[in-house]
């Protein structure tokens, strides 16, 4: 049996991950948009750009959320006080920037109702510029972030060529996070040039308030869902059922044993931890069922317990075991 005495729960937490630079990278641009948004808003008396710079300057804030949650989880990867390790505070980020996101979409479908029975004179030239600023940007932030989900999970929420998986380790929720907040403000944009469009030549000018309303739903959908992912890694969610089938499976094969017991959660983007409770006529050591874990899960930490059955009296064992 080897000797697990000293445990390293860093797991890899240590290394910085492509979503925190592709994230610094995206709070450099956001940031600098807003300091020529707001300059020119003040230069030039327009409240468009000025609301506009402002609005921008909190969502270059959320992400600064996500910068501080790679941050801590690198500096913080090696200390023992964190029983398995610190991969988590990547979900705890995610799920913080989910509550920016959905206090966000709160505000906007507020001010767009007020905006039904108080309408405000538009000043569309320079709405329609500062909205076509805003996509170009957030364009860029979103061709940055997206399509590059770490741990093998996609955008849209597919798997990426590694189904068995767990679809909850799989998922970077802070490069999620980061990612929903400019594919936000990518979506209000857009919907904000139909509605300019539509009130400058058509006199629809009821289509600003409805098309911040839609865009409101549309956020606070996104919102939800990752608070909802983000939060069950948090609560130790058991992984999806295709995880422990596989364990279950691979251990049963032994003829005259039987899996009792088995929890597998995520600990981290792509990492997960398993207890396993096994029971076995012929009971092997702990080190022999780690051997038959499927690699391709991201378990990087077991604890295996082996018990006698009633049929061959074996003494228990139990060990605890990391993945090298």
């Amino acid at each position: 049996m080897n000797d697990h005495s000293r445990h390293d729960h860093s797991f890899g937490q240590d290394v910085v991950r492509a979503g925190e630079q592709r994230t610094l990278l995206v709070i450099a641009i956001t940031a600098a948009m807003t300091i020529v948004e707001i300059a020119a808003g003040l230069a030039f008396g327009s409240m468009a750009l000025l609301a506009d710079g402002l609005h921008m300057a909190s969502h270059a804030a959320a992400l600064g959320i996500s910068a501080a949650a790679y941050r801590f989880v690198r500096r913080r990867a090696r200390d023992p006080r964190y029983s398995f390790g610190t991969g988590k505070m990547n979900a705890l980020g995610g799920f913080a920037s989910g509550v920016v996101l959905l206090l966000f979409a709160l505000f906007m479908a507020g001010e767009s109702a007020r905006r039904f029975f108080a309408p405000v004179a538009i000043v569309y030239d320079q709405a329609i510029l500062v909205a076509f600023l805003g996509l170009a940007v957030n364009g860029a932030s979103v061709f940055i972030l997206g399509g590059h989900h770490e741990g093998g999970k996609t955008r849209g929420g597919t798997d990426s060529g590694r189904d068995s998986r767990p679809a909850a380790a799989g998922e970077d929720h802070n490069l999620r996070a980061a990612y929903l907040h400019v594919l936000a403000d990518a979506a209000t944009s857009i919907l904000a040039i139909a509605a300019l469009l539509a009130g400058k030549y058509i006199g629809l000018a009821w289509m600003d308030p409805l098309m911040g309303i839609a865009g409101a739903a549309l956020i606070a959908r996104w919102s939800t869902g990752l608070l909802r992912d983000a939060g069950g890694v948090l609560l130790d969610v058991q992984a999806p059922d295709h995880a422990p089938e596989a364990i279950r499976s691979a251990i049963e094969r032994e003829p005259g044993t039987k899996v009792s017991d088995l929890h597998v959660w995520c600990i981290g983007p792509g990492i997960c931890s398993a207890a396993i409770s096994i029971v076995a006529d012929e009971p092997k050591s702990p080190e022999h069922y780690r051997g038959l874990l499927p690699r391709d899960l991201g378990i990087v930490h077991e604890t295996i317990e082996v018990h006698g059955s009633a049929n061959g009296g074996s003494p228990d064992v139990s060990a605890g075991a990391e993945e090298g």
